[in-house]
Formats: structure tokens, C-alpha cells, sequence
């Protein structure tokens, strides 16, 4: 075969530009036996570190490049030019590509340029920047859009040789003119002037084929990706497009063919990548040096640090005390890690002196005293039993990684202090990456198809909703999305399309919580990005990458929880005039346990706010610290299935045991059940002899299942055991179940500090409800979903939610007394927080609206029409003495009227709207209409709210719904069988699929007695498949799924499914009377007969005889047939009590 290099490729961090990602191309490129390529994308580096690891385990050579923008004049300008060639743009196109460490760095710089000053609409350079960072790098003067390319296209010979000659002069020797055959007629005209360019100015001529996908067949799947970038349909015959079938990774042999004249061009690839060997330092540590005076050392300091810290945190330091903390930092300071300790505590105390709200600890750092000491983490390792080894192994070299959560209001503010303290160019944000995954590549790739939104949509929507799915595998699960293909030539493209680009990247963002911090400028070690939406500096190398570069990384989380606490206590202090320290609450107050825990209260409630958990706290009725940091490890896939075995313990209906003794210490607190990754720690330690240090690599080991280094670890466990006294036999059954949990057991460190955060959450609920309801509310008031739960859970507790009003709601909700919250204006869809605030500030300060038209023209309110038509749908203008229909169907002269407004404002005219001295102006006339039926006003109300606040659609079958449920008003099992009955609103319909690829379903019923799960099974799904809507009311019959201990119905399997409509009628087949054997007195017996004779009807009598031993005989009456209307069960009911009378 003969030689040749692929010099100009993009992967799909071109963003959608290019259709192969990195492991594809290598891969092509293994498979054609060629052992070099370069990565070219498009003006940034993003590919750099994933490329160059992919193609190192391939064997493949890896050329580290980019194709760059180099402005026509300046890169600071900021505007377009119209260039002899007709080029409209401000730049062109070049190569770059990397020769040795200089080059390297120099095209970091460069990149780095490009976006941070050079920016418009693509990051530029200029010939002067490239003059200054010529050294090491190689240029090629790239497709028809380079300069000379481009100047050789139009025939233009001199302006052409002029850049060339310009280009060799920077590039001295490094310089090469690039030719290409995509079969376009204008390569073809550029090739004659190349090559004589080539010949007169001796610059050498190299083949390429700006490869933009792997395989040819991809060409069309390709094409769509473009017109996504583009926006254009792929029917637009106008559009700008590729030429079909040629910009894929071809072989060398192929190459040679488009090329036969010019072999040396080809062979010039080859010399060009064996010029370039670039070796990136991965695996080494560049830690930016802590500020220090007096020559103290780094350890030196972090000691005083810590011993100081210990005399705040422990009112006596024991030995015991003392040796964790010498452990610690004999081991800190033999990794070199101490300036890592003190940048961190550096910034966490600089939030915590500034009043920014900051978590216990997150992760296994919080099993270091050092970090509490030193105010890091507020979890004290030794009182819950914490590892050091778990965060930081002497026998596993890697990067400390302690992830900070600090509230989400102060997080910015952390961060420019570090900026300020280490210099803001050693200081970023981290890139990362969106992705085209199963759902969202169906409805990209149908939108340039030009299929409608509603088809692609219903398509999308038959994926199912499984975590990270794969089209490949939603094809398999789902027959219905695999029968699309055959609907049409365009749903089979939209199919085969998709599953070539699905997994590309789609854009680049910045990462919502980390962040980097270098010994120095950042562009020494990595290239800059910014985000030219948000302005956000960050690298163009994502969080793995940084990693393997040893580059400092901190997680900065913005934690809502925090943000949470933060408000409430504020609320309280406001409210209360009391100052309350989180963080010295009492954590064993029986009250939470029992009132919010045990009960599970736990809407709001941090880490334990879901169905499935509320289910278990009801059974555990937990009542320490402890349970709850074993629930947050338990709930979780795996270890889950525990949860009934720890509840059974806990309780002593189930026995402890341990298959040694030894054992019990480490289990005893988690009744004898394996649950925290530092269990199996302590247990290889204490019974298998290994050091906490060999433990950790063990669990390690075990958790990635690699086999030889467990093998190796189960002798060393058995012999270590058989020292300790531990039998042979049980050391292997020992030994297989620590296998066994290693899998599933979790960072109790990580737990703890979890759990300390939900204790607090809970605390606030059960003692300050309202401050607590509303700070939750407030920080995450565009979360719709979120925002209907807090709400719903704020009715149970007897809070009144006031409806949303433009002349009493703030943006926030807001409290009026202990029982009654204002609805907040920013709550409502589509109004956002902007306008909400503008709304009330005007108010507050020129008084309250008067009219519609007051709303839209005073003070500096600037409202779109949106905003408007949301406020008048949920009914928060009603006090302006306008109904609904009457505001919403006259929105055009509302807007009318506001548009003229503004327009006269800006003229400065007074003709239309009176003059400065005070001449009212004159408002136009509303429509006058009927209201709306109740039935619209609500259903815009759970468009735009979420819910139904003023109303409820349950209500028109109240009578009918009470009288057949089986479930009382709490949500119970009145009869305590396993059949049910009960009525409702879909609010959530969420389709599912089982083994065999059969759909089904999971319903939200929203009942009058609060929201149960229904599940409808594939046959039931089938026969039912009309009723099954979003806000469609039914009434359903099947049995219990799940019942808590307290008799409360959670879950039901659906049997069959009906219209609310006559319901009644159609469900009840006998009226039933239960007498107990005290009330069967003639007289009452003649009453009910008399009453009988007045209510005649369709329905036989069943009585239910009670005797004295509490057994029931039943007899049936058919002789007087009765009704089932409410009047008569009413008075039935006053003669043997409300239990005592209902219909089956």
C-alpha cells in the first residue's frame, strides 16, 4: 500500500460541522492499516486530549492540529469585508499543525486567542499573532476557503503568490500549498495555480482530503448534521451543502487515484508526520503554590491550621484525637498534597466568614479530621466512624478531589475571590460537551427533514424513557418505533440518519460546577474557550481531560438545599426577630424523627422527598442521625433490596447475625447488613489483616470486578483471617460477601454529610413551616413541577396559597400570616422573574394598577405580550375589574394600545396621550364578553401553574367519587382489602415497556384524597388506551401494589378503567348496611324499612348483622329495591353511623 497521511480531518467537535467521533475515526483509520493521523477541527482544540489518548491505545500516531480562522485584517475587528474573491466572511482558512512541545503551546495560545479577543462569529487570529506564535508549528494552506486556495480559485495568480509568499515568510520552511479533489470545479481551477505556485516559489505541495466523516455511506446522515448547523431544511436546494459521498477518511489507495499526477505530494504527508511528535505530559501534577510568609513549608502551616482547628472543634484532645490527625498528615505530606488543603480551606472559610452558605462535606472528604479541622467539612470522622483511606490512599497516586457545596446565590462569588487571589488567568471555568442522544437526535434530524413538530415528536416519544438508552436498544425494546422505518422513504432516512449521528457532540457549554486553578497563565497548560452567550471563560478541555492533564479541578456546586436553609433562616430572623445557627441544632430531637421522619413528611425534605424512600421511612420510623445516613446509602439500585432486611432488624422482627463474631463491632450499627464502602474497609483491616490502605485498593479491585488482583487479594484475605482466628471456610464466605457488597455499598462519609444537610431541611419544616415552605419554593420557583408539589404539600398542612394577583404578589411567594402565602408571580409560565419584579416594584412604588392598560405603560415596565396573556389566564388581573375572557379577548387592543404608547415615548410627542400637565390619558375600550366556564379558567390554570389553584375539576363528581372510593379522605384503605376503587385526573402519563417490548404505563392519578401511582399493565394499556391522557378524569378499579404499614393506598395495578360519567349508576350493584347487634332494636329496623319505602329503586339491601363476638351474618333483601342517590344514604347513614352504609 502506499504511504499516506490523513493531514486535515474534523471529528463532531467541529461542532455540527463534522459526523465522526474521535473513536470512529481511529478506528477507520486502523482499519485501513495507516498509522498517523491529524485532528484538524475547526479553530479550537476540544478534541485534543480524547484524540490523542484514542489514538496512543490504537498505536495510531496522533498530529495535534487545527484548521484556524485567520482574520482578513485585524482579529479585533468587528465587521464584515467583501474581499476580490467575493469572500463575504472576515477570515479564511488555515492548517496548523503541531511539530514539538513549542508548536504545541504556541497553537494552545493561538486558540486561546481566537475565542477570548478575536471572536465574530468565529475565534479568529491574525497574521500578526501567527507571526509571534509561529515556532514549531507547521501551516498548510487548507481547502477552498484558505487564502491562497481561494485566490487560485478566482484565477487571481498575483493575489495568490502575495499570500503564499506571505505565509513562507512566516512559516520559514514549515509552509505547504494543499490541494484537494471533493470533484469541485473551482479545486480544479485552484490546482493549476497551486502547482505553479509550488514550482516558482519552492513550496513544497501536500494531498488531503478534509475528511468531515468515516465512511462514505455516512455521506447523507452528514449532510443533515450540516443543515442543522446551518438551519436549513435538506430539501432547501439553496442552501450551502458538501458535495455528496467525498468528504470521508478514504484510503491511501484512493488518495493516489484522485492524485496520480503528484506522488510526491502524497509522500510529503508522510514527511510532514514524521516531523510531528508531539509528546503530551499526561499524569503529572501542576498544583498552583499557596501564598505563605516566613518561609513556612506548605505541611508546616497546614499543621498550625489544624491544631488550631482541633482546639475549636473539641473541647479535649485525646490521643486518639491526636494520632488521626498525625496519620493524616504524615500521609498528606508524603503525597505532596498540603497546598491542596490549604487553597481549599483558603476559600471555604473565605464563604464562610462572608456568610455563604456551605455544606457539611460532600464525598469521602469528609472522613478527614484535617478537613475538619481546618473548617473544611463540618463531619467529625471519628463520632460517625469515618475513613481517611476512603479520600486519600497512599497506594493509589491520584488527585485529592474535594467537591465543595456552597449555596447557589454566593457560588459566583467564591469563585472571583479565588480569581482575585491566584490571578484571573489562572483561573477558569471548565467546558463541557451536549451530546445527540436517542430523543433529541430524532427530533434534530426530523426537523431538517422537514417533518412536522408533532410527527417527530410522536416518534421521539416512543423511545423509552430509560436512562442513557441507545436507539439501537429502543429499536429492540419498542416494535411500535421500529416499524417507522417502513412509514416512508423520510422516516427510514430520519432513523438510519439519526443512529449515525447519534452520540456526536452538539455544543459546547459551560460545566455548572467546575473549575480550574494553575500554577500560572492557563495557557501554558491548556486553551481557553468563551461561551459567547454567557461571556464565561472556561478551557477547551472538558474535566476528564484536565485530569489526566494534573491539573488542579474543584467541583464549586451550587446546592439548592443550601440556598433553601439560607432563606428560611432569613424569614425567620425577619419574622421572628431569632437568629438560628444550623449547624448547632439538636440532632437528636424526637419531635423531627417522629413528626417529619417517621411520618414521612418529607416533601422538601433533602435526599428523602420520593415516593419509594416515604415509603420505607413509614417502616423504619427512624429515630437517630444514624438511620437516616443508612437510608440515604440503602436507597439506591443495588443495595435497595436491603432495605425490608434492615427495617425487619431494626425492629427485631428479624434475628442479627454475623457469620463471626469479630464482625459485630463494624455491623452492629447496620444491624449486622454490610451497607458503606468503609465497612468493607474495616472488615479486610481488622479480620483480614490488610492495612486500611490495602483495603481500599481491594474494594477498589473488587467494585471494577478485576479479577487476577482479586484473586491475588482473596489469599491474602484468607490467610490474614486465618491469623485473626477466623476459620478457613468462613474466611472464603466472608470474603465472597464483602465481593458481593463491595458492588453496592456507598460512601458513608458522603452519607453522613447528606444526611446532616436533610436533618437540618427537616428541622426548619417541623418548626417553622411556613419560612421553611416558602424559602423552598422561592429557590426554584421556575421549576414548575417542583413548585406544584411544595404547594400541594403546603395545603396538608393547612397553608392557604392566596391565587397570583399583579396588585399583592411579589415575584416571590410571600408570606401574609403563619397559615396563608401570597402566589408569586415569577411562578406563573412563561412570565419569568424579570418581569415579575418589574411588576411589583412599580407597584409598590406608584401604587396599585387600576387597569390593564396602567399595567402596560407604567414606570419602566417593558412586558411582552406573552407575559400578559399568562397573567390574564390564571386570573392575576382580575382585580383590575376585568374577567378573563374579557382581558384575553382583547389582547389585540391591549397590545395595540401599547405598541402606540411606546412609539410615543420614544418621539417624545404628547398628541395621542395628553400633555405634561396632567391630563389623564384616555384609555380604549375592552371588549365586552361573557366569562369563560369555569372548566377553560381552570384548564389554563394547570397550563400555566401546574395545578388548579381556584378550583378544582374533581369537584362536578365529588358526590359520586367519595360514595364509590375505597379510600377515605386521607388517602387510606377503608375496607382494608386488597380490591380498590378510587377516582381522578391523569397528571402524568409515563409509558413504559416491558421485557418483551410490550408497552404500558405508569399514571399520576391526582385523587380528592392526594396523588396515588396507577399502573396499567400491557392488556389493561391496550383496552383502556382511550382513557389514558394527560387531564383526562377516570375512575379506575384493580387492586393494592403497595400500602404503607399505616393503611395509606400509594400505589394500584388498574383492572379496568372508566368515564367519571354516571358512574354511579353504572358501578353499583347493592346498597350495604352494617347493624351492630346493640342497635337492632325493633324501632330503628322500622325506621330503615319506612325509609326504605320512600327511596325505592333499582338496588337490593345486603345487611351486615354484627354479633357480640364481632362475626357478621349477611342477609340480602331483594324484596324492596332502593335507590342509591345521596339524600337517601345520607339519612340511612344518621340512623347506623357513616361507616355503616356504603355502596358495592
Amino acid at each position: 500500500m502506499p504511504d499516506f497521511v490523513h493531514l486535515h480531518n474534523h471529528t463532531d467537535y467541529s461542532l455540527l460541522d463534522a459526523a465522526q467521533t474521535v473513536e470512529q475515526m481511529c478506528n477507520r483509520v486502523d482499519d485501513l492499516g495507516m498509522d498517523s493521523i491529524a485532528v484538524t477541527d475547526h479553530g479550537n482544540l476540544f478534541a485534543m486530549i480524547p484524540f490523542y489518548k484514542q489514538a496512543q491505545a490504537k498505536g495510531i500516531k496522533p498530529i495535534i492540529g487545527c484548521e484556524i480562522y485567520v482574520a482578513v485584517n485585524s482579529h479585533l475587528d468587528r465587521k464584515h469585508i467583501v474581499t476580490p474573491t467575493s469572500n463575504k466572511r472576515n477570515y479564511h482558512h488555515l492548517v496548523l499543525l503541531a511539530q514539538n512541545v513549542d508548536g504545541y503551546k504556541n497553537l494552545m495560545k493561538l486558540c486561546s486567542i481566537a475565542y477570548l479577543d478575536g471572536f465574530y462569529y468565529r475565534p479568529r487570529v491574525d497574521k500578526k499573532l501567527l507571526k509571534k506564535y509561529n515556532s514549531g508549528l507547521i501551516a498548510t494552506s487548507a481547502c477552498l476557503a484558505g487564502e491562497v486556495t481561494s485566490y487560485a480559485a478566482a484565477g487571481d495568480y498575483e493575489s495568490a503568490k502575495n499570500a503564499a509568499l506571505e505565509y513562507q515568510e512566516i512559516f520559514p520552511d514549515r509552509f505547504y500549498l494543499e490541494l484537494q479533489n471533493h470533484g469541485i470545479i473551482e479545486e480544479k481551477k485552484a490546482h493549476v495555480i497551486l502547482k505553479k505556485l509550488s514550482s516558482e516559489l519552492d513550496i513544497p505541495l501536500i494531498v488531503s482530503n478534509d475528511c468531515h466523516y468515516c465512511l462514505k455511506s455516512d455521506s447523507n446522515a452528514h449532510d443533515a448534521l450540516f443543515c442543522l448547523g446551518t438551519g436549513k431544511d435538506v430539501a432547501d436546494l439553496n442552501r450551502m451543502k458538501y458535495e455528496p459521498g467525498k468528504f470521508y477518511v478514504k484510503s491511501a489507495d484512493e488518495m493516489y487515484k484522485l492524485f496520480p499526477d503528484v506522488p510526491q505530494a502524497l509522500e510529503n504527508t508522510v514527511k510532514i508526520s514524521e516531523q510531528c511528535n508531539v509528546e503530551i505530559p499526561l499524569g503529572s501534577y501542576h498544583f498552583p503554590a499557596y501564598p505563605l510568609e516566613n518561609n513556612v513549608t506548605s505541611d508546616d502551616y497546614l499543621r498550625q491550621l489544624c491544631i488550631q482547628g482541633l482546639k475549636q472543634r473539641y473541647s479535649t484532645i485525646s490521643n486518639q484525637i491526636t494520632k488521626r490527625l498525625d496519620h493524616e498528615l504524615h500521609i498528606i505530606k508524603k503525597m505532596g498534597y498540603a497546598g491542596y488543603f490549604l487553597i481549599t480551606q483558603d476559600f471555604v472559610n473565605y464563604a464562610k466568614n462572608n456568610n455563604i452558605p456551605v455544606g457539611p462535606g460532600r464525598g469521602s472528604a469528609a472522613g478527614s479530621i484535617v478537613a475538619y479541622s481546618t473548617g473544611i467539612t463540618d463531619v467529625d470522622p471519628l463520632k460517625y466512624n469515618l475513613l481517611f483511606e476512603r479520600f486519600l490512599n497512599p497506594e493509589r497516586v491520584t488527585m485529592p478531589d474535594i467537591d465543595i457545596d456552597f449555596c447557589i446565590d454566593g457560588r459566583e462569588k467564591v469563585i472571583d475571590y479565588i480569581k482575585d487571589k491566584y490571578g484571573h488567568d489562572s483561573v477558569a471555568q471548565i467546558i463541557t460537551f451536549g451530546t445527540m442522544k436517542a430523543k433529541s437526535v430524532l427530533r434534530d434530524v426530523g426537523r431538517v427533514l422537514g417533518m412536522s413538530y408533532g410527527e417527530v415528536d410522536r416518534i421521539a416519544k416512543l423511545v423509552p424513557n430509560e436512562l442513557n438508552i441507545t436507539l439501537e436498544r429502543a429499536l429492540k425494546l419498542n416494535p411500535e418505533l421500529r416499524q417507522i422505518s417502513s412509514n416512508s422513504p423520510t422516516h427510514k432516512n430520519l432513523i438510519e440518519y439519526s443512529q449515525i449521528l447519534e452520540g456526536c457532540h452538539r455544543h459546547a457549554s459551560t460545566h455548572a460546577a467546575g473549575v480550574v486553578i494553575a500554577p500560572g497563565p492557563l495557557t501554558d497548560y491548556v486553551p481557553l474557550f468563551q461561551n459567547s452567550s454567557t461571556g464565561d471563560v472556561a478551557t477547551q478541555v472538558d474535566m476528564n481531560g484536565l485530569e489526566d492533564l494534573g491539573l488542579l479541578k474543584m467541583d464549586f456546586l451550587g446546592l439548592r438545599n443550601l440556598t433553601v436553609i439560607s432563606k428560611a433562616i432569613g424569614l425567620i430572623e425577619q419574622r421572628h426577630n431569632k437568629k438560628i445557627d444550623i449547624n448547632k441544632i439538636d440532632f437528636k430531637d424526637k419531635n423531627v424523627y417522629n413528626n417529619i421522619f417517621s411520618s414521612a413528611n418529607t416533601i422538601g425534605i433533602f435526599q428523602f422527598e420520593s415516593d419509594g424512600m416515604r415509603e420505607y421511612l413509614t417502616q423504619l420510623k427512624s429515630n437517630c442521625i444514624e438511620d437516616l445516613v443508612a437510608m440515604n446509602a440503602l436507597y439506591r439500585p443495588g443495595p435497595m433490596a436491603n432495605i425490608p432486611e434492615f427495617i425487619k432488624r431494626k425492629h427485631g422482627n428479624s434475628p442479627i447475625k454475623y457469620i463471626d463474631s469479630q464482625l459485630e463491632p463494624i455491623l452492629k450499627e447496620t444491624y449486622g447488613i454490610i451497607v458503606y464502602q468503609e465497612q468493607v474497609i474495616q472488615i479486610a483491616s481488622e479480620i483480614g489483616g490488610f492495612t486500611l490502605a490495602e483495603s481500599d485498593m481491594m474494594r477498589r479491585a473488587m467494585g471494577k470486578k478485576k479479577t487476577k488482583l482479586m484473586a491475588s487479594y482473596k489469599i491474602q484475605f484468607i490467610e490474614g483471617a486465618q491469623k485473626n482466628q477466623v476459620s478457613k471456610k468462613i474466611a472464603i464466605e466472608l470474603f465472597e460477601l464483602l465481593e458481593k457488597f463491595a458492588d453496592y455499598g456507598f460512601n458513608k462519609s458522603h452519607s453522613v454529610a447528606y444526611a446532616m444537610i436533610a436533618y437540618q431541611t427537616a428541622w426548619l419544616k417541623h418548626y417553622y413551616p411556613i419560612e421553611f415552605l416558602t424559602a423552598n419554593i422561592s429557590s426554584n420557583i421556575n421549576d414548575t413541577d417542583n413548585v406544584v408539589k411544595l404547594i400541594s404539600d403546603g395545603r396538608k398542612m393547612g397553608i392557604t396559597i392566596n391565587h397570583p394577583d399583579i396588585n399583592k404578589s411579589h415575584a416571590d411567594f410571600h408570606i401574609i400570616d403563619d397559615n396563608t402565602l401570597q402566589y408569586g408571580l415569577a411562578a406563573i409560565k412563561n412570565v419569568g422573574y424579570k418581569a415579575a419584579e418589574q411588576i411589583a416594584k412599580n407597584r409598590l412604588k406608584l401604587g396599585k394598577y387600576k387597569s390593564i392598560f396602567e399595567l402596560i405603560t407604567s414606570g419602566e415596565i417593558n412586558i411582552n405580550k406573552k407575559v400578559i396573556e399568562s397573567l390574564i389566564l390564571v386570573g392575576a388581573c382580575e382585580s383590575l375589574g376585568n374577567h378573563r375572557a374579557e382581558l384575553f379577548e382583547s389582547m389585540e387592543i391591549i397590545i395595540d394600545f401599547a405598541s402606540k404608547f411606546q412609539k410615543d415615548q420614544h418621539r417624545n410627542q404628547e398628541s395621542l396621550f395628553g400633555d405634561k400637565s396632567g391630563v389623564s390619558i384616555a384609555y380604549p375600550q375592552l371588549k365586552k364578553i361573557e366569562s369563560w366556564p369555569v372548566d377553560k379558567e381552570l384548564k389554563y390554570e394547570k397550563e400555566l401553574l401546574g395545578f388548579y389553584l381556584s378550583n378544582n375539576p374533581l369537584i362536578k363528581f365529588e358526590e359520586d367519587f367519595v360514595e364509590l372510593s375505597t379510600l377515605d379522605s386521607d388517602g387510606n384503605n377503608k375496607y382494608k382489602t386488597e380490591y380498590v376503587q378510587v377516582g381522578g385526573i391523569i397528571s402524568n402519563v409515563n409509558l413504559r415497556y416491558d421485557k418483551n417490548g410490550n408497552q404500558w404505563a405508569i399514571l399520576s392519578l391526582d385523587t380528592l384524597s392526594g396523588t396515588i401511582q396507577v399502573y396499567v399493565f400491557h392488556n389493561t394499556y391496550l383496552e383502556y388506551l382511550n382513557f389514558i391522557k394527560e387531564d383526562k378524569i377516570i375512575f379506575i378499579q384493580g387492586k393494592v401494589s403497595n400500602q404503607s404499614d399505616n393503611n395509606k393506598i400509594n400505589q394500584v395495578i388498574a383492572n379496568k378503567i372508566h368515564s367519571p360519567v354516571g358512574i354511579r349508576q353504572k358501578l353499583t350493584r347493592k346498597i350495604n348496611i352494617r347493624i351492630h347487634y346493640e342497635q337492632t332494636e325493633t324501632k330503628l329496623l322500622e325506621s330503615i324499612y319506612n325509609l326504605f319505602n320512600e327511596n325505592k329503586g333499582s338496588y337490593p339491601v345486603l345487611f351486615h348483622m354484627m354479633t357480640s363476638q364481632s362475626r357478621s351474618q349477611k342477609i340480602i333483601n331483594k324484596k324492596t329495591l332502593v335507590s342509591n342517590d345521596l339524600d337517601f344514604l345520607i339519612k340511612l347513614r344518621s340512623f347506623v353511623g357513616n361507616k355503616n352504609v356504603w355502596i358495592s
